[in-house]
Order: structure tokens, then sequence, then C-alpha cells
């Protein structure tokens, strides 16, 4: 069964990034696990906001856990979305030229109309 296939929604906060390595491929973990069957949503915001630009997760890994590239490239390859915060982009210069392909500034109004069809959170 494929994301495509099921009404289930999910939307992830991820508010971790270099930070806290665990804290962040936790995030990661919970959002690809869930691409394989749901339709997901990775909300992205504070320190996992640099987790969303060009080389940003390269190198990262969390001893004994996938690194959060190959866990970036699974959620993304499963159909997984994910959304910066756009205040949290704006605050930290973050611009949509930064992102990795795969990525979408969006806000809180985005996340809330996710929320209301449907989606359960995950945080």
């Amino acid at each position: 069964m494929t994301a495509t296939q099921t009404n289930e929604k999910y939307l992830i906060n991820a508010q971790d990034g270099t930070n806290n390595i665990e804290r962040a491929t936790i995030s990661y973990i919970l959002a690809m696990s869930s691409s394989k069957t749901c339709e997901t949503v990775l909300f992205v915001s504070a320190e996992a906001a640099a987790l969303c630009i060009k080389g940003g997760v390269e190198g990262l890994v969390s001893e004994g856990l996938e690194s959060l590239a190959d866990l970036q490239a699974a959620f993304l390859q499963n159909g997984g979305k994910i959304w910066l915060c756009r205040a949290c982009a704006v605050a930290k210069g973050i611009t949509a030229a930064d992102l990795i392909e795969g990525v979408e500034i969006a806000g809180a109004p985005d996340s809330m109309a996710f929320l209301a069809s449907g989606a359960k959170l995950l945080a």
C-alpha cells in the first residue's frame, strides 16, 4: 500500500537539527515510516530549518541510527512533503533558492488546513 492508497494523514513537527541530532533523526524516522503508507508532511521549524538547505543533512548521523541524509532521501522518495516554517525561514535568512528539492516554505495556515483535513499530529 502506498501513501496515495490510504486516507491516513500525518503532520510531524520537527524542531531539532544540529543542536540535537538524535531528536532530529527520530523526527525523520517517524516521517519516513509513516510516508510508506500514509500522506505525510514534515513541518520543520526552529533549529531543524538548517536541515532543509542544500548540504544541511550531509554527515549528520546519531550513533546507532541511520544518517539524516538517507532518511530525508527515503522520505522524499516515498512522496513525503517537507514544509519549512515561513517565519523560521525569514528569521534565518533562508530563501527558496537555498532549499533542497522537495522542500517548500509554508506557514501556520497550511499546517492548520492539513490538520483540519484529518491529519494527525506527531510532535
